[in-house]
């Protein structure tokens, strides 16, 4: 079966316009974060100025790190990793929306384990494919992966909100009405987490052992397309 994604002339365009969406996504968000840093510097807010400035260099870091090692992500990855930082760390904790909204805590982990899943997902295809590495992998293992990067990483994200709380203070475990050890906030984040990494795995297994077409298989494809260096052999 001939390869959609590299026959198709509508392709090119919509990478542009996938590309177009995320830089001026960027744009917006680093304008209200830059009038956010101003409202915090005059109104002498130090913490919440030094946290907003690390979330804009965070955002900005993806287009950084691929320029310096020359690895190009595709934008529509880029464009939800962005959302979702923007969404926790700036909505969630600068503007409160964890404590303003009881279910946006549930949703970011969601997303988060969704967005590992991709983030699995690609890891292991890169291995599979990689003609320097022997590796043949079924559909099955690869979506399996793919669910424990999400439960792994979110798991290890609870124990750094843990280590944050105790040592520096903070409050990143946000415990619930009658819970004031954390204990159920962390379980929920970790059920959650494991859900959505679950779904995509679910997902990317079945349309890969269909071979049908999905849209992680063709962000899969043009990570590959895009960085040849990665999977060329010595």
């Amino acid at each position: 079966m001939a390869d959609a994604s590299r026959t198709n002339p509508v392709t090119p365009y919509r990478d542009q316009r996938s590309a177009r969406i995320y830089r001026r996504t960027v744009i917006v968000l680093l304008f209200l974060m830059a009038v956010e840093l101003l409202l915090t510097l005059y109104n002498g807010l130090w913490i919440n100025a030094v946290l907003v400035m690390a979330i804009m260099i965070v955002i900005l870091s993806p287009a950084v790190v691929g320029r310096h090692f020359q690895v190009t992500v595709p934008p529509e990855f880029q464009l939800l990793a962005v959302l979702f930082v923007f969404a926790s760390l700036f909505l969630g904790e600068i503007r409160r929306y964890y404590d303003r909204i009881w279910w946006w805590d549930i949703a970011l982990h969601t997303s988060s384990g969704l967005l590992l899943g991709l983030l699995g997902f690609l890891l292991i295809y890169v291995l599979n494919e990689n003609r320097r590495i022997e590796l043949h992998l079924r559909p099955g293992f690869m979506a399996l992966f793919a669910f424990l990067f999400a439960v792994t990483a979110g798991a290890l994200w609870e124990i750094f909100e843990f280590s944050m709380d105790q040592l520096v203070g903070t409050n990143m475990q946000k415990p619930m009405l009658g819970d004031d050890s954390g204990l159920t906030d962390t379980m929920w984040d970790l059920i959650v987490d494991a859900l959505g990494g679950l779904l995509i795995s679910v997902f990317g297994w079945w349309y890969m052992k269909r071979g049908e077409r999905s849209f992680i298989v063709d962000w899969i494809r043009k990570f590959t397309d895009r960085n040849p260096r990665l999977f060329k052999s010595d």
